[in-house]
């Protein structure tokens, strides 16, 4: 900075030492040159301006147009330039790009980065003004209220909702899609008849509305996902694939109460739709890269096994329900491992019920002697449907369970 101010100096010195121009003139020329050659262009920064307007002074008070016309004139034009920028950084605001960001600096004397100086002082507005301004910038305030299926009432013109139903869901206004939303749920629990022709565009638009990141969006169109599977049961099972993956990956986010509602319509699912064609959807999942989706997957697996009942376990494959749960024992997480224990234990006490006689098998004893043994048809069962490793552990988590 002093190198740079020196070859100010020494350029000032040879341009404008004897050009015999009006003061007034020369001091503007001497303004925009100083800010030109100072590196910032017009003189923005107040560093510059009072290095401009020192240099100045100091020019006129030594050199040959001494007078006190000639610095008041000087003296006017710096007091224009200081008015019309400060009229234009009164529109400027400093942009904070957060809590680690260099402007926290700023305040104990060290450089910042902003994107426009620091705003002046500002008169304050009449307070009529003020609230006519507040009213017409601040956007009104919305409440939204989630009601309960339960407290949901049918709707008084079904067929009119009906008719704009798919254009209000896909509108670019969300609160215009809340409603719609609203009217789907009514829709689906008190005139489900109605809506069933248009059952796939429906959930469709449902599940884009499940994809979007406004949270109160979020929850209501899983809201409303509840009560389409509540009331169309196997029905969705053909397009039920993309509502399942988005009710996954929402059970699994941070925000709680949008998580909560996510299991809802997870266990809605479980308990709404038939329990094979349900575990046949859920069975990809259990092996998913993401641990925490795995987890939901195999909860939801669990309570749909359990519907399915001696009979329905057996019809389903008991080998194939081992082999779903024993992929969970030495899961990540522990929500997916305690659904697979529990798993475990229920199937190991079906297999009880429905065993073969016990037959007796001759083994070697130090290899001189043969004497009858019992083995446990649930170990051989173990054994002949999934790998050893794997066998050993489902067989420890039933002799704890025993």
């Amino acid at each position: 900075m002093y190198l740079r101010r020196l070859a100010v100096h020494t350029t000032i010195n040879a341009k404008f030492g004897t050009n015999g121009q009006n003061p007034c003139e020369q001091g503007r020329a001497l303004y925009k040159e100083i800010s030109i050659l100072s590196g910032e262009r017009r003189g923005r920064t107040p560093g510059t301006r009072s290095f401009a307007r020192n240099l100045i002074r100091r020019w006129f008070a030594v050199g040959p147009f001494m007078s006190e016309t000639a610095l008041r004139n000087v003296n006017a034009v710096l007091r224009s330039e200081r008015r019309s920028i400060t009229a234009k950084k009164a529109q400027m605001r400093v942009v904070l790009t957060g809590p680690n960001d260099e402007n926290a600096e700023v305040g104990r004397g060290k450089v910042g980065r902003m994107d426009q100086p620091a705003i002046p002082a500002v008169k304050a507005k009449s307070n009529s003004f003020a609230q006519a301004e507040a009213q017409t910038k601040c956007p009104p305030v919305v409440e939204i209220e989630y009601i309960p299926s339960e407290d949901l009432k049918p709707l008084d013109e079904p067929d009119v909702s009906l008719e704009s139903l798919l254009a209000t869901l896909d509108s670019k206004d969300w609160l215009k899609v809340l409603e719609g939303l609203d009217h789907v749920r009514r829709l689906a629990l008190f005139h489900s008849s109605s809506m069933r022709r248009i059952l796939n565009e429906v959930l469709a638009l449902v599940v884009k509305a499940v994809k979007n990141p406004r949270s109160a969006l979020c929850k209501t169109a899983i809201m409303a996902s509840s009560d389409l599977l509540k009331a169309y049961n196997d029905e969705m099972l053909d397009i039920l694939d993309p509502l399942l993956l988005q009710l996954l990956l929402k059970a699994t986010q941070d925000k709680k109460f949008v998580c909560e509602e996510a299991e809802k319509a997870l266990f809605c699912m479980a308990t709404y739709i038939s329990p094979g064609p349900a575990l046949e959807k859920l069975r990809p999942f259990g092996s998913h890269r993401n641990p925490r989706i795995r987890a939901k997957a195999g909860t939801c697996v669990y309570k749909c096994a359990s519907r399915l009942g001696v009979d329905g376990m057996n019809d389903y494959g008991l080998d194939q329900l081992i082999q779903i749960a024993a992929a969970q024992l030495n899961d990540q997480l522990p929500e997916a491992r305690e659904s697979a224990r529990k798993l475990v234990v229920d199937l190991h006490a079906v297999y009880r019920q429905t065993s073969p006689v016990v037959s007796p098998v001759s083994k070697p004893e130090n290899g001189n002697s043969e004497t009858n043994e019992q083995t446990d048809p649930w170990e051989v069962f173990c054994l002949s449907s999934l790998n050893p490793l794997t066998a050993q552990a489902v067989l420890r988590v039933t002799c704890v369970a025993n």
